[in-house]
């Protein structure tokens, strides 16, 4: 069944699909994203992966904090060759991709199959005005099922701005995954959920997180469910 994100969905990040069946996930991820621009041959690796767990795949650009060095037509091209593979529920794709053109060919293609789209936005330099982080969030929405905004938080008021941002499109009726990177905003991805966030992303091992301030996904699980 593809992601609907209609509920939280905890997503167990890796470059390495033998993580599904690590026991850790199978009992506390709902889906795994997989990180194309971390792997050697995702393509392949794909094609052989036969675990439960639906995928989420991500082909992040270097100029948004990811590992893939190539040109953005290849990239978004493996992404939409992804899609035809039976196990990926979900892609993730950036918004500037989106807002440049050269995403289209890519939405077209994932518009015509049953998968859903993540639209997503990272800021690694700090936390914009919230009025700004409910505009990117709003604009990622219109393109895709889900509004991804992953800013880096500073303060405690970083923290506030982005959690009342994701209650206020979760009230509007929008589907967002928020989290703020870092030391001082670690906690929202536990708290963000609470406030109508969708997806939280996590590592099976913590030596292997893929972002700045993530949980372990055990951790992560547990303390979302202990707060929802």
């Amino acid at each position: 069944m593809t992601l609907s994100f209609d509920t939280f969905v905890c997503a167990a990040s890796t470059a390495d699909l033998a993580d599904a069946a690590d026991p850790i996930a199978r009992e506390h991820a709902d889906a795994i994203e997989y990180r194309m621009d971390l792997a050697d041959d995702p393509l392949a690796a794909l094609e052989a992966y036969d675990g439960d767990l639906p995928i989420l795949a991500t082909n992040r650009a270097d100029w948004e904090g990811g590992e893939w060095t190539g040109d953005d037509e290849t990239r978004l091209d493996v992404l939409a060759r992804a899609t035809a593979i039976d196990a990926v529920d979900a892609i993730d794709v950036e918004l500037a991709a989106v807002l440049d053109g050269d995403a289209d060919d890519l939405l077209e293609t994932v518009r015509d199959r049953t998968v859903s789209i993540v639209v997503s936005a990272h800021d690694f330099e700090g936390t914009p005005p919230r009025q700004e982080l409910v505009r990117t969030l709003t604009e990622a929405g219109k393109y895709g099922d889900v509004a991804k905004l992953a800013v880096t938080a500073e303060s405690r008021a970083d923290t506030l701005a982005l959690l009342s941002a994701t209650e206020q499109l979760t009230a509007h009726g929008d589907t967002v995954a928020t989290m703020a990177m870092g030391e001082a905003g670690r906690h929202t991805r536990a708290v963000a959920p609470v406030y109508g966030s969708r997806i939280g992303y996590a590592p099976v091992d913590p030596a292997d997180a893929t972002a700045p301030g993530q949980y372990d996904l055990e951790t992560l699980s547990r303390l979302v469910d202990r707060l929802s």
